[in-house]
Protein backbone atom coordinates (compact mmCIF):
# COMPACT_ATOMS: atom_id res chain seq x y z
CA UNK A 1 0.00 0.00 0.00
CA UNK A 2 1.57 3.37 -1.02
CA UNK A 3 1.08 5.89 1.40
CA UNK A 4 1.12 9.65 1.27
CA UNK A 5 1.54 12.30 3.62
CA UNK A 6 -0.29 14.82 2.34
CA UNK A 7 -3.34 17.65 3.46
CA UNK A 8 -6.77 16.98 3.92
CA UNK A 9 -8.44 20.40 3.49
CA UNK A 10 -11.18 21.66 6.17
CA UNK A 11 -12.82 24.84 7.53
CA UNK A 12 -15.48 26.93 5.78
CA UNK A 13 -15.89 28.31 2.63
CA UNK A 14 -12.89 31.56 1.90
CA UNK A 15 -11.03 30.34 5.51
CA UNK A 16 -9.22 27.03 4.87
CA UNK A 17 -7.85 24.78 7.50
CA UNK A 18 -5.81 21.97 6.09
CA UNK A 19 -5.17 18.59 8.28
CA UNK A 20 -1.45 16.94 7.48
CA UNK A 21 -2.30 13.35 7.94
CA UNK A 22 -1.35 10.14 6.00
CA UNK A 23 -3.19 8.44 4.14
CA UNK A 24 -3.58 5.50 1.25
CA UNK A 25 -2.39 7.24 -2.30
CA UNK A 26 -5.95 6.44 -3.66
CA UNK A 27 -8.20 7.48 -1.53
CA UNK A 28 -9.40 10.73 -1.91
CA UNK A 29 -7.83 14.08 -0.56
CA UNK A 30 -10.75 14.96 2.00
CA UNK A 31 -11.72 11.20 3.06
CA UNK A 32 -10.09 8.09 4.87
CA UNK A 33 -7.04 8.55 6.18
CA UNK A 34 -4.98 6.09 8.75
CA UNK A 35 -3.57 8.92 10.87
CA UNK A 36 -3.74 12.81 11.85
CA UNK A 37 -0.02 14.33 11.78
CA UNK A 38 -0.23 17.76 12.45
CA UNK A 39 -2.17 20.85 11.24
CA UNK A 40 -1.68 23.91 8.85
CA UNK A 41 -3.21 27.04 9.05
CA UNK A 42 -2.62 29.75 6.31
CA UNK A 43 -5.04 32.06 7.67
CA UNK A 44 -2.73 32.89 10.36
CA UNK A 45 0.70 35.22 10.06
CA UNK A 46 3.64 33.31 8.78
CA UNK A 47 5.73 34.40 11.72
CA UNK A 48 2.66 32.79 14.21
CA UNK A 49 3.96 29.61 15.46
CA UNK A 50 0.54 28.22 15.56
CA UNK A 51 0.48 28.29 11.79
CA UNK A 52 1.78 24.77 11.54
CA UNK A 53 2.20 22.26 13.91
CA UNK A 54 3.61 18.62 13.58
CA UNK A 55 4.10 15.36 15.31
CA UNK A 56 7.89 15.31 14.74
CA UNK A 57 7.72 11.54 16.26
CA UNK A 58 5.36 10.11 14.57
CA UNK A 59 6.51 11.95 10.84
CA UNK A 60 9.78 10.49 11.53
CA UNK A 61 8.47 6.78 12.02
CA UNK A 62 6.06 7.20 8.90
CA UNK A 63 8.96 8.38 6.82
CA UNK A 64 11.30 5.81 7.77
CA UNK A 65 8.68 3.47 6.85
CA UNK A 66 8.31 4.68 3.20
CA UNK A 67 5.73 7.04 3.28
CA UNK A 68 5.83 9.78 0.61
CA UNK A 69 4.89 13.79 1.30
CA UNK A 70 3.54 15.84 -0.89
CA UNK A 71 5.64 18.77 -2.32
CA UNK A 72 3.93 21.33 -0.12
CA UNK A 73 3.77 19.20 3.03
CA UNK A 74 7.65 18.40 1.78
CA UNK A 75 8.13 22.31 2.41
CA UNK A 76 6.66 22.14 5.84
CA UNK A 77 8.95 19.07 7.00
CA UNK A 78 12.14 20.91 5.25
CA UNK A 79 11.44 24.08 7.20
CA UNK A 80 11.35 21.72 10.73
CA UNK A 81 14.58 19.98 9.86
CA UNK A 82 12.54 16.65 9.12
CA UNK A 83 13.21 15.98 5.64
CA UNK A 84 15.27 18.04 2.81
CA UNK A 85 13.43 19.26 -0.54
CA UNK A 86 16.08 20.56 -3.29
CA UNK A 87 15.30 24.09 -4.64
CA UNK A 88 13.07 23.53 -7.38
CA UNK A 89 14.10 25.65 -11.31
CA UNK A 90 12.00 26.25 -13.79
CA UNK A 91 13.14 28.95 -16.39
CA UNK A 92 10.57 28.18 -19.05
CA UNK A 93 7.84 28.81 -16.68
CA UNK A 94 8.47 33.17 -16.91
CA UNK A 95 8.38 33.16 -20.35
CA UNK A 96 4.71 34.21 -22.34
CA UNK A 97 2.81 31.44 -23.59
CA UNK A 98 2.61 30.49 -27.60
CA UNK A 99 -0.13 33.27 -28.23
CA UNK A 100 1.34 35.62 -26.34
CA UNK A 101 4.57 35.72 -28.08
CA UNK A 102 2.13 35.45 -31.19
CA UNK A 103 0.64 39.03 -30.57
CA UNK A 104 4.07 40.43 -29.60
CA UNK A 105 5.93 39.65 -32.36
CA UNK A 106 2.45 40.98 -34.96
CA UNK A 107 2.50 44.13 -32.43
CA UNK A 108 6.30 44.83 -33.28
CA UNK A 109 5.62 43.90 -36.94
CA UNK A 110 3.57 46.65 -37.45
CA UNK A 111 5.32 49.13 -35.74
CA UNK A 112 7.82 48.48 -37.90
CA UNK A 113 5.87 48.79 -40.77
CA UNK A 114 4.30 52.32 -39.52
CA UNK A 115 8.13 53.30 -39.11
CA UNK A 116 8.77 52.50 -42.55
CA UNK A 117 5.90 54.17 -44.17
CA UNK A 118 6.69 57.06 -41.85
CA UNK A 119 10.19 56.93 -43.33
CA UNK A 120 9.49 56.58 -46.85
CA UNK A 121 6.49 59.49 -46.76
CA UNK A 122 9.34 62.08 -45.91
Amino acid sequence: MALKIRLARGGSKKRPYYHIVLADARSPRDGRFLENLGSWNPMLAKDNDARITLNNDRIKHWLEQGAQPTDRVLRFLNEAGLAKRDAKNNPEKAKPGKKAQERAAEKAQKAADAAEAAASAE
